[in-house]
């Protein structure tokens, strides 16, 4: 099938205080408004409970980090101003910024790092329960000083890296003695950022305004930011166009659209700054069926889905088949030499299905599978598509279930109702961060993008822990290696393709993506034209 046939088919770092980080070629301009479209929305607005680029592209200009990325994709202090670890790496002490205020007025301190780490990552957040598995304390020896011990050694590139991320604080005095999960600030979000909470209109709107008392004196340049749900993307487009927003990031718009923008000199569209952030299309196997449980079948299954195909026919090339769930980008840990694992190669899925004793029945047919796309881009319900047209070529029917994003994400993740799984996995920088946490088991049942799929291997636990816990970066890439072509062969999950995100941006926006996590940045020196 061609892209018009399934079209028709499925229906349609921060720098120290008071420093920019880049030198300005023009005088930058206070005030203003930025507004952003988004394609969809997450329902929490906390990032210390829940890691998605959907959660950070608004609440990290709320809610700040301990450390960021700079310009160059190096950690750089946000609320932490310094960290030292010991020689043994089971602890790392983190100096907090002094003179810092939540919105609300109250002291940051390390009793808010504390609480955070302990109660919400290690807990709650569904890349950090695994990052910070092995972590037993954090201690608080005064106001400005948070003392994390380890059970197992913590690299330091890893924790710093991860942070960026997954490093987010959340106000102690607001949410200690509550409810974590049902606390009213994690839809009302007080943070310590450049912005503060103003409104969020349901399906419509988020609004924040310039902090004031910002700890960075002199910024923010803008005086609000509004983030906009426009769902529809030609109407989202149209938006960009007619200058209702500004911007529109990781791949929020049409395909086509993005495009066609390429040439509009209205704007830029670009992958620069969303470096930090290389993706996957991914497919996810529930092994609890009979017949996703047999290794074969999943192979099969890679073997009968021709990816280039989809990536040039689909996606406009904008990408390419993938090694497995370390990036080419990553070069501290890429595996030399990796091919793509399964070729298109429907004689083999057949002959693999036909092994595992699943011959065709009368109509073709050996068994049939439900698949829930997890809506994350256009590409998502396209690649469903592609995939059910795929497998019924090697007499595997499959029923797509359409659902919104929170729908997909509870029925795949907390409910395992679901046969096949499809959607995006997003690598940040270190395979620890949020790439191991899709094989390794004990993830907290419900935890998004993690292994809910009812497949466990203790080889694989355990080069996951040796890894993260290695101190050496030559051992860490080797053991890296070796869970890869583990992973590979075992294939609970199958990173499909290899890409980089895409933003369109008007230039009127001024002093933006100028590091690699601009798109889930403060934006504290991004200012507009006027």
């Amino acid at each position: 099938m061609n892209r018009r046939e399934i079209l028709a088919t499925i229906g349609a770092v921060a720098l120290s205080a008071g420093s920019a980080r880049t030198a300005l070629a023009e005088a930058p301009r206070r005030g203003g408004v930025l507004t952003v479209q988004l394609n969809g929305e997450q329902r929490v607005l906390n990032p210390a409970i829940r890691a998605s680029t959907g959660v950070y592209i608004i609440t990290s200009k709320i809610m700040e980090a301990l450390v960021d990325l700079d310009k160059d994709g190096k950690p750089s202090p946000v609320l932490a101003t310094s960290w030292e670890a010991a020689p043994d790496g089971k602890t790392i002490t983190f100096k907090l910024r002094e003179g810092v205020t939540w919105h609300d007025g109250k002291p940051f301190t390390s009793a808010d790092v504390q609480y955070t780490a302990m109660e919400m990552w290690k807990k709650y957040l569904n890349y950090g329960t695994q990052l910070q598995q092995y972590l037993d304390a954090v201690d608080t020896p005064d106001a400005n000083t948070a003392v994390f011990r380890y059970s197992r050694p913590m690299p330091t590139d890893l924790l710093l890296r991860a942070l960026c991320d997954l490093g987010y604080i959340a106000p102690k005095h607001v949410f200690e003695g509550t409810n974590v999960l049902e606390n009213p600030a994690n839809t009302a979000p007080i943070g310590t950022g450049p912005f503060k909470f103003v409104q969020y209109e349901r399906g419509q709107y988020v609004i924040a305004e310039r902090n004031p008392n910002y700890w960075r004196k002199e910024f923010p340049y803008l005086d609000r930011i509004v983030w906009r749900f426009i769902t529809d993307k030609a109407a989202a487009t149209a938006a960009l166009e007619t200058g209702q927003v500004l911007t529109s990031e990781y791949n929020a718009l049409a395909l086509a659209d993005l495009d066609r923008l390429k040439s509009d000199k209205r704007f830029t569209v670009s992958s620069r700054g969303l470096e930090a952030n290389a993706f996957n299309n991914t497919l996810e196997f529930n092994t609890r069926r009979k017949e996703l449980s047999d290794v074969r079948v999943r192979r099969a299954i890679a073997h009968a889905i021709d990816v280039p195909f989809f990536i040039e026919n689909f996606i406009y090339g904008e990408g390419k088949p993938a090694t497995g769930p370390i990036p080419s980008s990553s070069t501290a840990f890429y595996p030399e030499g990796s091919k793509p694992p399964y070729e298109f190669d429907v004689k083999r899925s057949n002959a693999l299905l036909d092994e595992a004793g699943y011959k065709r029945a009368s109509g073709g047919i050996r068994f049939s599978l439900k698949l829930v796309p997890i809506q994350n881009g256009e590409d998502v319900p396209l690649l469903a598509t592609f995939i059910q047209q795929s497998l019924q070529n090697v007499g595997i029917r499959v029923e797509i279930v359409n659902l919104d994003n929170a729908g997909a994400l509870a029925t795949v993740y907390r409910e395992w109702n679901f046969d096949l799984a499809t959607g995006w996995h997003q690598y940040r920088g270190d395979p620890a961060v949020s790439t191991t946490v899709w094989y390794r088991s004990g993830s907290p049942r419900g935890a998004p993008w993690t292994n809910q799929y009812g497949w466990q291997s203790d080889a694989v636990d355990k080069l996951v822990d040796d890894a993260a816990a290695e101190l050496d970066p030559a051992k860490r890439k080797a053991l890296y290696a070796q869970w890869v072509k583990a992973v590979n062969e075992e294939i609970p999950v199958w990173m499909m393709t290899e890409r980089t995100f895409l933003a369109a941006t008007s230039k009127k926006v001024k002093n933006d993506h100028n590091y690699p996590r601009w798109g889930s940045g403060d934006w504290h020196d991004t200012w507009v034209e006027g």
